[in-house]
């Protein structure tokens, strides 16, 4: 919240309490002893209950977040009319439209368990729920608010993390060819500096999301999304350095040049 004043509409405690949840989720994450069993630390399919294929999989875990907040854009005729709220909204719209619709569709991972696939819808369903609540009822940013120093750095970072978010993983995408299950050591880009390339965009993106749009819900997300996205970049730089005798030593995990 920018300015003082609740809009009408706004129920600032359920707002309040998503918010707060989700920051929790982060340090949860941080004391996951192993990490999710999908993609390169999936266990053995014998041992899984279902298994869906890796398209469908992330076809369905990031559709809501799609959905939920673009039905939202689509039926509060004042964010539409009323940006930055409705710009804001707009760019996590096409993040997961991106990511339900391109990167779903292109995927050439290993098939993922369907429990994951329902933790992880249910996930983005909140965090939808949550951040184009707060963009479409809560949000009350004033006329200057394009000229704040937050808000364009934030955009520039969330454009700036998104293409080497997508960069990245079309680079991990051109290591296999269609059907395939290996893995190789992915070149190019950040790759050069660090094992989670892709995870690092991620991260930068939803840092300029809760600059640009200085709320509890972005900062919880970009909170969150730094945990979680860092330790799954941990969990693939150990991964990488233990199957690859030749990996490069001079790699960082998630941060070039620091960690």
């Amino acid at each position: 919240m920018v300015s003082g004043a609740m809009p009408d509409g706004c129920q600032q405690t359920p707002m309040v309490a998503g918010s707060a949840l989700l920051a929790l989720l982060g340090p949860l994450a941080l004391y996951q002893v192993t990490p999710q069993a999908y993609g390169k630390h999936s266990r053995s399919p014998a041992s899984a209950t279902a298994l869906l294929p890796a398209r469908t999989a992330w076809f369905l875990q990031e559709l809501p977040a799609f959905v939920v907040p673009a039905g939202m854009l689509a039926r509060e005729p004042r964010t539409l009319s009323g940006p930055p709220a409705g710009l804001l909204l707009g760019l996590f719209c096409a993040h997961y439209f991106h990511r339900t619709f391109i990167y779903s569709l292109f995927s050439r991972g290993r098939p993922c368990p369907v429990f994951i696939v329902i933790e992880g819808f249910f996930f983005c369903m909140g965090n939808g729920l949550l951040q184009g609540y707060y963009l479409a009822y809560c949000a009350d940013y004033p006329a200057e608010w394009y000229m704040d120093i937050r808000f364009s750095l934030g955009i520039f970072l969330f454009l700036l993390g998104m293409g080497i978010n997508i960069h990245s993983d079309h680079l991990l995408r051109q290591l296999r060819k269609p059907g395939e299950i290996i893995y190789r050591i992915p070149q190019g880009g950040l790759f050069t500096y660090v094992s989670g390339a892709n995870f690092f965009g991620e991260i930068v993106e939803w840092i300029g999301f809760a600059l640009a749009s200085w709320s509890p819900p972005a900062f919880a997300f970009a909170f969150f999304s730094f945990c979680y996205l860092g330790t799954r970049a941990l969990s693939h730089h150990r991964f990488y350095l233990k199957t690859f005798e030749d990996y490069p030593k001079s790699r960082k995990a998630l941060i070039p040049f620091i960690f």
